[in-house]
């Protein structure tokens, strides 16, 4: 993370764009609104953009924005756009290995030429951009599969920044201490008991800082005396130090774990259409331990 913070504060001073990489929960917004905080251009917009969020029917208009009568429905007096509103500023493209293959092709054409044709208009508006973008796939893997455009991939990486997943840092103690800073609470900063600690700096974050969030978020407002106890965390916390189980007990706990296990390998094949490499990618494991887990758990790919 010192190594992110110290290229990523001296490149994006340079308007060098910049391409976040890290699993889901690993902090990528905050990290590029902090790198936004630092610039020189802090007092400009920070807008970002969820491209996996956005429907694909409304992703056009929502980025580079419409003119006044462009469609039916359209407001009066047209739409900016995030791109334009961001000019200036920073803009921030989340998830952007889900942007649609026609839409890198409009954006690219963006950076390249540094002004944006809104739809249903025909004047081409300057923009002055900033960009850091963000994904948990593996953009390369996905340019030789022909679903991302090798020309954008290599525009918008000006460097790859890597963040690591929570369970990987070495600096959950003081994280932990900043997420409580942050809560907007008007009762003091709660402390945090040994014990509870403890358990939070050894449990393993499978959702990241966004689960520490949350976590974090829900025991503040459960404790008592301003302390945050054992009793105030969540039980797959607690129960995460607990001894191991007998035999019996534990094929019985893990009968629950392997039905999870199994309902998210489905969601995120169908979520990808049963394409094994963009679904090893997102999960953060290899085509072959993927497949391995769908002959554990007996699933098929369809005909």
């Amino acid at each position: 993370m010192q190594h992110n913070i110290h290229c990523g504060r001296h490149l994006f001073a340079r308007k060098v764009p910049l391409l976040l990489q890290g699993a889901t929960g690993t902090g990528k917004e905050a990290f590029a609104k902090s790198l936004h905080q630092a610039s020189t251009w802090a007092d400009s917009p920070f807008i970002a953009v969820n491209c996996a969020a956005i429907p694909e029917a409304l992703i056009e208009s929502e980025l580079f924005g419409y003119a006044r009568g462009a469609f039916t429905d359209a407001a009066r007096e047209g739409h900016l756009g995030k791109i334009r509103q961001s000019s200036g500023g920073t803009l921030f493209l989340d998830e952007i290995g889900d942007m649609p293959l026609h839409m890198q092709t409009r954006l690219l054409r963006v950076l390249e030429e540094h002004e944006v044709v809104p739809l249903g208009g025909e004047q081409a508006v300057p923009v002055d951009l900033h960009i850091i973008s963000a994904t948990h796939h593996d953009l390369l893997l996905m340019v030789q599969e022909g679903q991302f455009r090798e020309d954008l991939y290599y525009r918008l990486n000006g460097i790859t920044l890597q963040l690591p997943s929570l369970r990987d840092r070495s600096d959950k103690r003081e994280l932990i201490q900043a997420l409580l800073a942050e809560e907007d609470s008007d009762e003091p900063i709660p402390s945090i008991d040994d014990e509870a600690m403890g358990r939070l700096m050894s449990y393993d974050w499978p959702g990241n800082i966004r689960q520490l969030r949350n976590t974090l978020r829900t025991a503040a407002a459960l404790c008592s005396n301003g302390i945050i106890r054992m009793g105030n965390l969540p039980h797959e916390i607690t129960a995460s130090g607990m001894p191991a189980a007998t035999p019996h007990k534990a094929s019985a706990a893990t009968a629950p774990l392997r039905c999870a296990e199994r309902d998210a390998l489905l969601r995120e094949l169908e979520r990808l259409h049963w394409n094994i490499s963009r679904a090893a990618s997102a999960l953060g494991v290899s085509r072959n331990t993927l497949y391995r887990k769908m002959r554990k758990h007996d699933i098929a790919l369809p005909d």
